[in-house]
């Protein structure tokens, strides 16, 4: 919870500065703030004013409060905002009125947290179309209407994003998509229900049962969760297909029982995280702590020792090192972190109802050692300074760079069909370009950044006998003299193609996605030199491969 992230001036741009600029582009109406070389964001006057307000030219509101005058470096909401937990007195409100009339805030300043606020508020249409409130003072938390149903069709749509963002990493000899197998065994804690109920645990600061989102003060309850016990079961119910489980990650001889002389045997297993006010304590090896950090190697060794088909699928929120059981005869299922439809997506994937589309978001590499940042495990006294020593080598760049061979790449994921790539074409030039507009309000979304310059063509063709989505990824090579990662993804698309079928993919590249941040002239440069295409299935799958001219 004390932890200052230290980063530079380049790195700051290049990589974390970037998803901030996307979402002012696309109108966001407020920003939460955090910490950052050495100070609150909340009251990092660099950051909320320098770089959000005046270089991005934010026109909405910061939230989040670690004091009252953190107002004069350009925080304008409270969230949650207590002085102390629970004690229902605020860094702003009472404390905020008293340090303007003691003139420690000014009053302008107020005017301009409040016209912000507004904004956002009317940029969203919040002022009308709403159902009307009608408070109780005697029962206020009845007055707010908690019961309003505005589900709709979500459960159809969350299931069908969980089936899109289900990645398929391994599958030997072909054993999915399912057909009708006799005997099914279900084998893990996460294949099944928390007993006493999926809302349970504060915060979803626990990992029993299905794992369908990590924990912190971001969650919300679920308001149903379909396990894929459940829906397996009743998959098989359909095709007379029989079903038996064991859900204690650690009785092996309860689990290699159940797995034993199965057409096919399912073993799940989870990674879990999150906020660290909410840390789930534990040992490892301690069954009866519902809240045990623990491996699922041991487990998946033990179904694979016993079943020749058995299918892997894991929950989790970032990597895992699988090397313990990977080149056993199995499938690799990475259903990340599904939500209340996890069973119900899942099927779909195992029985062909949806032929998997999904691509990793991050490197899965053969040891903890291969990344470029490690955990630390320590307890500091004080503020934990986080020095971002690999700059922009993060992730596949790092494994780019370093020439390091991972178990499954960033942007990796299997189908039920395959596809070509040809005819490439690159179009457009950067030569006649200026350099980005020097630091100034709003420099960084400066449209003349962000027009288009270099167009990027070429042709996808299903080479199957299945209906799917192909997951084009474009990646740019910026000359040496730039110091850049070998491979930067710019581009990335969702393309679905009938059996047969060819389809023309086109991307677009910007002045902006072809330059680096110049920490000395401060402005966005493109590196001059020769800039390398290329595009293909992965970060380490290369099918064509071009030059800007």
């Amino acid at each position: 919870m004390s932890s200052s992230s230290n980063v530079d001036d380049r790195l700051q741009h290049e990589i974390y500065l970037h998803p901030f600029l996307r979402s002012v582009q696309a109108n966001v109406a407020a920003v939460m703030c955090s910490y950052i070389n050495g100070t609150y964001a909340c009251e990092n006057n660099a950051t909320l004013n320098g770089l959000l307000k005046y270089e991005l030219a934010f026109q909405g509101y910061w939230t989040a409060t670690p004091s009252t005058t953190s107002a004069n470096d350009g925080l304008d909401m409270t969230m949650p905002g207590d002085i102390f937990p629970g004690s229902i007195v605020s860094w702003f409100g009472e404390s905020l009125v008293l340090a303007v009339q003691l003139g420690t805030v000014p009053e302008s300043r107020v005017d301009d947290m409040a016209t912000r606020i507004l904004a956002g508020w009317y940029l969203l249409g919040q002022e009308q179309g709403y159902p009307p409130v009608n408070f109780d003072s005697k029962d206020p938390l009845s007055s707010v209407n908690q019961h309003v149903n505005v589900q709709g069709d979500h459960a159809s749509l969350i299931r069908t994003i969980g089936a899109a963002s289900t990645v398929l990493l391994k599958n030997e000899n072909n054993a999915l998509p399912l057909n009708k197998p006799k005997t099914i065994g279900i084998i893990g804690n996460d294949a099944g229900p928390n007993p006493l109920g999926p809302n349970i645990c504060i915060a979803k600061g626990c990992d029993i049962g299905i794992l369908g989102m990590g924990w912190g003060s971001g969650t919300a309850n679920y308001p149903y969760l379909i396990t894929p016990l459940d829906a397996i079961t009743n998959r098989s119910s359909l095709d007379g297909t029989q079903v038996y489980s064991s859900l204690d990650d650690f009785d092996l001889d309860a689990a290699a029982d159940t797995a034993s002389g199965k057409d096919v045997a399912f073993v799940f297993i989870t990674a879990d995280s999150g906020e660290g006010s909410l840390t789930v304590e534990g040992n490892a090896g301690d069954r009866n702590n519902l809240q045990a950090w623990h491996s699922g190697d041991a487990l998946v060794e033990k179904v694979a020792s016993v079943n020749n088909n058995t299918i892997v699928v894991v929950n989790t929120v970032g990597p895992i090192v699988v090397e313990a059981w990977i080149d056993n005869p199995n499938v690799f299922v990475w259903s990340g972190l599904p939500g209340e439809e996890a069973g119900n997506s899942l099927i779909d994937i195992l029985y062909g109802a949806y032929n998997p589309s999904g691509r990793l978001p991050y490197t899965i590499g053969k040891s903890i050692d291969d990344y470029a940042a490690q955990i630390n495990t320590s307890i500091p006294i004080g503020i934990l300074e986080i020095p971002y020593s690999e700059g922009l080598f993060i992730d596949y760049r790092h494994f780019d760079e370093a020439n390091i061979t991972p178990r499954y790449e960033y942007g990796f994921g299997l189908s039920y069909t395959t596809f070509s790539y040809s005819d490439l074409i690159v179009s457009g030039s950067v030569s006649g370009a200026a350099p980005g507009p020097s630091y100034g309000f709003g420099s960084s979304l400066d449209p003349s950044l962000h027009a288009p310059v270099v167009f990027v063509n070429f042709t996808l063709t299903n080479t199957g006998n299945i209906a799917g989505h192909e997951t084009p990824q474009l990646y740019i090579s910026l000359p040496a003299s730039s110091q850049s990662p070998p491979y930067i993804l710019k581009g990335f698309d969702s393309v679905f193609i009938n059996p047969g079928e060819s389809r023309e993919v086109s991307m677009e590249l910007s002045q902006y996605d072809l330059s680096i941040w110049n920490v000395v002239t401060q402005r966005w440069e493109v590196p001059s030199g020769t800039i390398g295409v290329t595009v293909g299935a992965s970060s380490r799958d290369h099918r064509l491969t071009g030059v800007i001219g």
